[in-house]
């Protein structure tokens, strides 16, 4: 039982790694620098949150749907950064993760806008996984208390984010 109990721990610890793969990009078109992880991505035919919202709307359960889509940072990963939380519309959220755990965001973007590339799906997230998000966010002990049972959640499992700047 103990040998399985630290091979789950460093599972988790270098699920939150530190490695980042950030470039600098500069658009001629509009003179913009950009941060860009993962796969260089650009904003150009990135559908607006009501539309990514729509496109959730059609996803089953564990089904996936490739798309890019512009959204707001409402959240992300303070530990590492490995991952985020962007606002859809009526309140929902969608929370991204980063494909292979090869780059992370950085911890401070809240409220800025980004684009994201990649696969969308609609899953069930475990009472366990809500907690962990919830502390790696920073959320009170009461707040994280709250969470009892598993909650539909739309996801995104993202090969590029462009920091719009």
């Amino acid at each position: 039982m103990k040998p399985l109990f630290v091979l789950v721990t460093a599972i988790c610890l270098l699920s939150c790694n530190n490695k980042t793969n950030k470039t600098i990009e500069e658009h001629p078109s509009d003179n913009i620098a950009e941060n860009s992880f993962g796969l260089k991505i650009d904003d150009k035919k990135a559908l607006n949150t009501n539309d990514a919202f729509e496109n959730y709307q059609t996803i089953s359960l564990n089904d996936s749907l490739t798309m890019k889509f512009t959204g707001v940072v409402k959240d992300v990963c303070k530990a590492k950064g490995c991952w985020m939380k962007l606002d859809l519309e009526n309140g929902e959220e969608v929370m991204v993760k980063f494909k292979d755990y090869g780059f992370f965001v950085p911890t401070d973007i809240e409220g800025e806008t980004v684009v994201v590339n990649g696969k969308a799906f609609v899953n069930e997230m475990s009472v366990e996984e809500q907690k962990h998000y919830a502390e790696d966010a920073g959320e009170n002990p009461d707040e994280i208390a709250k969470i009892e049972s598993a909650k539909k959640t739309y996801s995104f499992l993202a090969d590029g984010v462009l920091i719009m700047k």
